[in-house]
């Protein structure tokens, strides 16, 4: 899953990608990777992140009609 929200979530939480990464157990590189969608996240990381971000999963994750045209 992609994790497009990832860095909104983690600006707002006025975190660095290397304290995310501490917080939720993973390499500064790994958010890097995440954030700029080259890589995709397993369930078990998504919610590593959600937790160390305090918010939900599903927060981290673009909505389907996300950029839809209205």
């Amino acid at each position: 899953m992609h994790l497009t929200r990832l860095r909104a979530a983690r600006n707002l939480a006025f975190l660095t990608q290397r304290e995310l990464a501490a917080k939720a157990g993973l390499t500064q590189a790994t958010i890097a990777r995440l954030e700029s969608g080259r890589q995709a996240a397993r369930p078990t990381t998504a919610r590593r992140l959600a937790e160390a971000l305090y918010v939900e999963p599903r927060e981290l994750i673009a909505d389907r009609t996300e950029g839809a045209a209205k």
